[in-house]
């Protein structure tokens, strides 16, 4: 079935690894030659949809870009005459992105990777609306990730997924990581610090990084590190006392159903505790618990949520576990020394019957 649509894909893109010949053919084509028509700001087309794609470009477009060694033709490979007899298929970025490409493209599988993804799936499925490479990377000034003015950047990636999950962007925007990102705080996840980048799986999907019972694994990424969590003055001990707890240990025995991080946080829209509109706020905790705990009351938000019952400051809860913890090991001691003299007074009784 993965082949299936794999192929499905390859069609939809273009052919993407057979485009020798047409490339051979469209090779005496200059630069000069293409810019008579694209090389004017106003050559634009407007497309059934109602929208307007911008046909400009010249030399300058690509300058900087990872691609400014190219010519058009190295990617338009289609393209052999001027005018156009047929109209130029969109650009397959798969000629030169693959494990084993001779052309000094990045060595990597991500395009496979993107095959198997919610993105790619959706594309053999016949959804034109699904995002290509371009979507993401850009058409012609395509820069390196790292690069603070790529649209994958990690302070662009959330408006460039922005433009297809619009009301998630807006709800992201608002939120403690949104915030932080706008500042330029480096170390806060962006939409595809949780998603992942080419290797997108639905929510339900097992292979998510967001699936049920990953989200505690995924979440714990940051919030576990001390070097992160200190230099914003939070605790680290959340990670732990979650796994401590009920919902934690039916989390790692596989339950989808336990709460998880953002069953109380939130998912794109978490907020610190203190801000009214935030699910973990006292005010809104009842409700929060109360999506699995029906009758919730204002008791719930009563006293700490993470606690960790090997610190004095839990109050009774640490002396609760301390009590239980020192009986269950004095009662096994007791019992073993009991198991100890009966088997030393049988031996005795035996040796005497002797």
């Amino acid at each position: 079935m993965r082949k299936v649509a794999l192929t499905a894909v390859l069609v939809l893109l273009g052919g993407a690894f057979l485009p020798g010949l047409a490339r051979d053919a469209s090779a005496s084509i200059s630069l000069e030659k293409c810019t008579l028509c694209h090389g004017k700001p106003e050559f634009r087309k407007l497309l059934v949809d109602g929208r307007i794609r911008d046909l400009f470009a010249t030399g300058d477009t690509l300058a900087g870009s990872v691609h400014e060694k190219k010519v058009c033709t190295d990617c338009h490979f289609d393209v052999s005459e001027i005018p156009h007899r047929e109209r130029p298929k969109r650009v397959t970025c798969t000629h030169c992105h693959y494990k084993g490409n001779h052309e000094g493209a990045p060595q990597s599988d991500n395009v496979l990777a993107y095959f198997d993804s919610v993105h790619g799936t959706a594309i053999a499925r016949g959804n034109t609306k699904a995002p290509l490479c371009q979507d993401c990377h850009g058409s012609h000034r395509i820069l390196k990730a790292k690069d603070p003015g790529s649209r994958v950047a990690r302070t662009n990636v959330a408006e460039t997924c922005g433009k297809c999950h619009m009301e998630i962007y807006a709800q992201f925007k608002g939120s403690i990581h949104g915030v932080a990102l706008a500042k330029g705080i480096p170390e806060v996840p962006s939409c595809t610090g949780c998603h992942g980048e080419h290797r997108i799986y639905a929510r339900n999907d097992p292979k998510s990084t967001v699936y049920a019972t990953h989200v505690s694994e995924q979440c714990s990424r940051c919030h576990s590190s001390i070097k992160i969590m200190g230099k914003f003055g939070i605790e680290t001990e959340q990670v732990a006392t979650y796994k401590e707890s009920f919902h934690g240990v039916a989390n790692q025995f596989g339950s989808r159903t336990v709460a998880n991080c953002s069953s109380c946080h939130g998912v794109h829209d978490i907020r610190p505790p203190d801000d009214p509109l935030s699910m973990v706020n006292p005010k809104n905790v009842p409700k929060t618990c109360g999506k699995c705990h029906p009758g919730a009351n204002p008791n719930f938000a009563v006293g700490k949520i993470h606690v960790d019952a090997k610190k004095k400051e839990s109050g009774i809860i640490y002396w609760t576990a301390t009590f239980f913890k020192w009986l269950t090991i004095g009662t096994m001691l007791a019992l073993i020394a009991h198991i100890f003299l009966d088997m030393y007074g049988r031996t005795r009784r035996l040796r005497g019957e002797r």
